[in-house]
């Protein structure tokens, strides 16, 4: 015996079936949003971190440049005292006391100098490292905001479920697609948006 389906069993399963396939798509579209929130998470935390760690190593170069600089200023000042010491002695001072003088003053000449080589080297590293603090800053608040976006998609997504509302759908996928953007754009750092930095 086979059994006879109503005109209004028909449609309500139909209905059903729709609503299942509705459901299942949307449930996948979440899952994809959410495999991103995590990269888009991931990509942040890793931003935030480069930017606080570069920023350390900026600030130590920095004390590290003032280190020497004070170091040759200290050795620029004791050549002035030397020069200064043998301007006031003139040709009345002993010879190996000149000779003695004027040494010491070529090592500290040579000291100073070496300092500010040194210092110019700390420098180019600190330059460096601001750069890169710099470009992780850039790239936060991308992560920030694709975070989210993304978020807000996986809830719209979840609400046009529990609606069955195709609309709330559609502004759950721009959402996401935005916050997918954002999160390519904090890798990349293709497109500069101002209102972001």
């Amino acid at each position: 015996m086979s059994e006879s389906i109503t005109p209004e069993e028909l449609v309500e399963r139909v209905e059903e079936a729709s609503d299942k396939r509705f459901t299942r798509r949307v449930a996948l579209i979440t899952c994809i949003y959410a495999l991103i929130l995590a990269v888009c998470a991931l990509g942040g935390s890793n931003a935030a971190k480069e930017m606080m760690m570069s920023q350390q190593q900026v600030a130590n170069q920095w004390a590290h440049y003032q280190a020497k600089s004070i170091r040759e200023h200290f050795y620029r000042v004791e050549r002035l005292m030397i020069e200064a010491r043998l301007l006031e002695s003139g040709q009345g001072m002993n010879e190996a006391a000149r000779a003695k003088y004027e040494e010491t003053l070529r090592l500290v000449q040579d000291e100073s100098s070496r300092f500010n080589q040194e210092k110019k080297e700390i420098e180019d590293r600190a330059r460096h490292l601001e750069i890169h603090r710099d470009v992780s800053m850039k790239r936060d608040p991308y992560f920030d905001y694709g975070e989210v976006l993304l978020q807000l998609a996986i809830v719209l997504a979840s609400v046009s479920i529990l609606s069955s509302s195709r609309r709330v759908l559609a502004v759950s996928f721009l959402a996401g697609v935005l916050g997918a953007g954002l999160t390519i754009n904090g890798f990349c750092l293709l497109v500069d948006i101002p209102f972001l930095n």
